[in-house]
């Protein structure tokens, strides 16, 4: 009888674990700033180098998920094949690693909110009507 209780502790908690979610991130709230701030410059038309060199225009949703005159840089749902994140991630030769030409790579945090943007299935959930204080921490990281 004594061991019921440890039990139900032990089956609550494991439940309970299972139910902590991914914040939700939101291309306004959380990648547009990440975006402008680390991308804009050089993948903006007509003049910016990264533009120049592959047609990738990051001002809009709109305009990112067209991709570059190679194809999409965004796959929606798999962050890990995806163009764009292989190369915020540094996973492909370290001259191509972006933002390009800069002593510091974007934080842990920016990544991880990109990398759950697009697993989330890189959404123009711009408008969406709650605010997730679970993302505004991760980008914080």
């Amino acid at each position: 009888m004594n061991q019921h209780p440890i039990l139900f502790c032990i089956v609550l908690l494991t439940f309970l674990a299972g139910c902590v979610s991914q914040p939700h991130i939101s291309f306004k709230r959380d990648v547009y700033p990440i975006l402008e701030n680390n991308c804009l410059a050089c993948h903006t038309p007509p003049q910016g180098k990264g533009y120049l060199k592959t047609s990738l225009n990051m001002q809009s949703y709109e305009t990112l998920m067209q991709g570059t005159r190679y194809g999409p840089v965004i796959l929606p749902g798999d962050s890990s094949h995806s163009i764009f994140n292989m190369l915020l991630e540094g996973r492909v030769d370290t001259s191509m690693r972006m933002p390009h030409g800069r002593d510091e790579p974007l934080t842990r945090g920016e990544i991880e909110a990109l990398r759950l943007w697009v697993e989330q299935g890189a959404r123009n959930n711009c408008c969406l009507l709650y605010t997730s204080d679970a993302a505004d921490d991760l980008l914080q990281v």
